[in-house]
């Protein structure tokens, strides 16, 4: 087994889940915010790999999940950042506060 017990994993997911609630739910900058969800979901994936291997029944379902959960993070990505730059180029501003309706 590992030296690094399961309450150290545990510990960062929260510590890094905590830190992109935070960057979510108070910065204006929508980057800054899709950083942070990207953060959320990363924290994720730690507690998945971190229960797949040292679980009550050790197995690879939960490095399957995080696969899967980082595929969907990666098109959140893409898509997110897409419509930033549409946004951009018809508001130009980044600003969540002034994108409050998709209208020019």
């Amino acid at each position: 087994m590992s030296s690094v017990p399961a309450s150290a994993f545990l510990a960062l997911a929260l510590i890094l889940f905590c830190i992109g609630l935070y960057g979510a739910l108070t910065k204006r900058n929508t980057v800054i915010v899709l950083i942070s969800i990207e953060l959320m979901l990363n924290a994720v994936n730690i507690n998945l790999v971190t229960f797949s291997k040292y679980g009550m029944a050790p197995s690879i379902t939960g490095q399957v999940f995080a696969l899967f959960a980082i595929s969907v993070a990666a098109a959140e990505a893409a898509v997110g950042l897409a419509i930033l730059i549409s946004l951009y180029r018809t508001k130009k501003t980044v600003n969540i506060d002034e994108m409050d309706t998709m209208k020019n």
